[in-house]
């Protein structure tokens, strides 16, 4: 009979998971011998929380199911982070740690702790197969969970005996349901589309669902054919090109200062598989007229109205809702004056961080970096974004032009993960340029990954914005506290760090140095940071923050 690791291995063969991302220990040693022996790739990383970050990242990129597996106690403690930032990201992440045996529970084992109590709060379902026979069932049970309506993390814990276990007769492969397609009611579609003929100044947003549902095509027919004008965020990014004479770039106020002009105009808000959350200032007053009408699409019902009162709440597939709304639209609409209205909201906006760079000053200004870096990164790049200033900078000046290919932290605000993230987009993308963008604070959370991606051959580019201290605190506290405390760290040679580990690098000082670098970086065939000395500078996100909390 099988024992609860070939069960284990067995069943996620099945379900199509292909790889594990894992960090070894005593509970794992039998499932991982199994899954070596079976094929299954290993990603083995050096933090558990890393672990659960790069599979959230390649479950986000790839729209489907990525497996965990860490050991128990400090492991799983370790796990939760990257968990939680799945949850909030509606990353649909199936998280496996094992655990002390079930014959010494509650009897003070080594690293017993209640694991499935600790995960229930940041998982959509957290559980524990009682035997090796019920583990092909609560696998195809947690990937179901996962991948269902709004996406989500799920958690098992299984005990170190159960996968040395014999299954007995009862164990089974299941296979999950598919993932539902809900449609809209034509009568809720009509009323959309009058409303939106209706409007004089109306606005897109689009947000993840639209990623999820894969509806990148489906948005940018609709916006063509109706001439609307959008504005992209989160995993929506890149959906419709910034380029896009339709798409006017980030809908995030914090990045993009003609979003807080145009949203103040705007008569109505057609917000497609964006929750209206607090990157939206809660629907509130700050960002929207009082007077705008709200129209909003989303397969999660509980999202619908919930910061904002909606004038109609669409329940369903946002590509199945875009189609439709094409559909009932008739004949290509004409371009409605509005439309140049927040075209030239968008140049000025433009303007205005191109006088920014235009400082050449010494230590270089994040946006003077950023804009001559624009000029020489290889046209097919992947993105994976930090938090910081000097992140903000570069999000503010680089367009999104692809989906999928512009990935962010996520709501939980995770700084560091975009390491570990970029490790999962090399992974997804093994033949495309890769760049993890980050900041000397952020790089310093899970650096020892750098040896992960050495030793599993991942050629990516880490270019870290190194002003020696917490940049966006230390601008926060300078200015609302009239002084700053633990904001300062000491100019490291993170270049030097990273071949250390094995990959390359260089520190990067003026302008003229960052073509020839960027060139050498991309091209040397290994890991490769690019430690550019910069000011400490205040980004529009930062100002954003500012703002608000002075109010």
């Amino acid at each position: 009979m099988p024992t609860g690791a070939e069960l284990f291995v067995s069943q996620i063969k099945h379900l199509g998971i292909k790889r594990i991302f894992t960090l070894v220990g005593d509970h794992l040693n039998e499932v991982l011998a199994v899954a070596a022996r079976e094929g299954i790739e290993i990603l083995d990383m050096r933090h558990e929380s890393g672990v659960t970050h790069a599979a959230d990242a390649w479950a986000r990129i790839t729209r489907k199911p990525a497996l965990s597996l860490v050991t128990g106690g400090p492991g799983h403690t370790n796990s939760l982070t990257g968990i939680a930032t799945a949850q909030l990201a509606a990353s649909p992440l199936i998280a496996v740690s094992g655990s002390r045996a079930t014959s010494v529970a509650d009897r003070q084992a080594f690293q017993d702790i209640d694991q499935v109590g600790m995960t229930a709060p940041v998982t959509k379902w957290s559980a524990q197969p009682s035997s090796a026979a019920q583990i092909p069932f609560y696998l195809a049970r947690a990937y179901s969970e996962a991948n269902s309506g709004r996406k989500g993390a799920v958690h098992l814990t299984i005990p170190v005996d159960l996968f040395t276990q014999e299954g007995g007769a009862t164990a089974a492969q299941v296979t999950p349901a598919g993932a539902s397609e809900g449609g809209a009611s034509p009568s809720d579609i009509e009323r959309a589309i009058a409303l939106l003929q209706a409007a004089e100044r109306p606005v897109v947003i689009a947000g993840s669902g639209v990623w999820w549902s894969g509806a990148s095509a489906e948005l940018q027919g609709f916006i063509e054919h109706t001439s609307l004008p959008v504005y992209t965020i989160t995993m929506a990014r890149g959906a419709v090109s910034d380029e896009h004479p339709l798409c006017m770039g980030y809908a995030d106020p914090a990045l993009n200062q003609a979003v807080h002009r145009a949203f103040q105009e705007a008569d109505l808000f057609l917000v497609v598989g964006k929750r209206i959350d607090y990157r939206l200032a809660l629907g509130g007053a700050r960002l929207f007229s009082p007077k705008a009408k709200f129209i909003q699409i989303d397969i999660h019902p509980q999202e619908l109205g919930m910061n904002h009162k909606l004038d109609l709440a669409i329940c369903a597939d946002v590509k199945a809702a875009l189609n439709a709304m094409t559909e009932a639209a008739g004949a290509p609409w004409s371009p409605k004056p509005w439309l140049d209205r927040v075209r030239g909201l968008k140049r000025d906006w433009q303007d205005r961080v191109t006088a920014i760079a235009a400082e050449h000053s010494t230590p270089m200004h994040p946006a003077a970096f950023y804009a001559e870096l624009k000029k020489c990164l290889p046209p097919d790049i992947v993105y994976s974004w930090d938090g910081g200033d000097f992140s903000h900078w570069g999000r503010v000046t680089l367009p999104a032009t692809e989906p999928g290919k512009w990935l962010r932290l996520g709501p939980l605000g995770t700084i560091g993960s975009a390491l570990p993230n970029g490790i999962a987009l090399k992974i997804a993308h093994p033949d495309r340029p890769v760049v993890v963008m980050t900041g000397d604070g952020s790089l310093g959370f899970y650096i020892a990954e750098i040896d992960t991606a050495v030793r599993h051959k991942l050629p990516f580019v880490i270019i870290v914005g190194n002003d020696a201290g917490w940049g966006l605190e230390r601008e926060l506290q300078g200015e609302l506290c009239g002084s700053t405390v633990a904001c300062e760290l000491r100019s490291t040679r993170y270049d030097i760090v990273t071949q250390g580990f094995g990959g390359g690098g260089e520190t990067i000082e003026t302008l003229e140095q960052i073509r020839p670098a960027v060139e050498r970086a991309f091209a040397s065939g290994v890991p490769y940071c690019l430690n550019v000395i910069i000011r400490g500078v205040r980004s529009p996100f930062t100002d954003w923050q500012i703002a608000g909390k002075k109010k």
